[in-house]
């Protein structure tokens, strides 16, 4: 599943570790996510979404057939 976090990331000038530290996550965990490595949970998802103030649809990309 692709997503925007580093986008919207860098345009707000956020670090990943700062990220990860609003989210309860690891560094890692977010440089995974952005990479495409790592499937977040639907909390997770949800709680990114909030942080960015937007919908979870707005930050992550669902491909059909991608199951």
């Amino acid at each position: 599943m692709k997503n925007r976090i580093e986008e919207l990331r860098k345009e707000r000038g956020i670090l990943q570790e700062d990220l990860a530290k609003s989210l309860g996550v690891s560094r890692q965990t977010i440089s995974s996510l952005e990479r495409g490595r790592y499937n977040p949970s639907i909390f997770l998802a949800h709680n990114i979404a909030v942080y960015f103030g937007m919908t979870i649809e707005d930050i992550f990309i669902f491909e059909e057939g991608a199951i």
